[in-house]
């Protein structure tokens, strides 16, 4: 047998991976700008949340004072809530796609007026 003939178990071996999958994933950019990306989108959920508890709080003083549903803050409602759901199915991993500010643009409220 000839010494420059590789052996046939390193025939095939890719000589641009040099690490295993969790080195090369550790190393990877675009694994840390998701990091990055999800960490935002975390502190961003959590002020979200906190303005969809004023609009629940003010939502109820405008139905106890006027007893009627203020339609525009439930458009808002709806969209910050739209919002909360496309940054948590991000987090998830269930979508690619970036939420505001990211990448993707603010969701309507999609309410239906009466």
């Amino acid at each position: 047998m000839s010494d420059t003939n590789p052996p046939a178990d390193h025939a095939f071996v890719d000589e641009k991976k040099t690490g295993t999958p969790i080195e090369e994933n550790l190393k990877s950019r675009a694994t840390w700008k998701r990091f990055l990306f999800m960490l935002i989108s975390c502190i961003l959920i959590s002020l979200a949340s906190i303005v969809g508890s004023f609009i629940v709080v003010f939502g109820f003083l405008w139905l106890l004072f006027t007893g009627e549903v203020n339609r525009e803050l439930r458009g808002v409602g709806q969209s910050l809530a739209t919002y909360i759901y496309e940054n948590i199915r991000f987090l998830t991993f269930n979508t690619d796609d970036r939420p505001f500010p990211f990448g993707g643009k603010w969701p309507d409220s999609g309410t239906e007026e009466e």
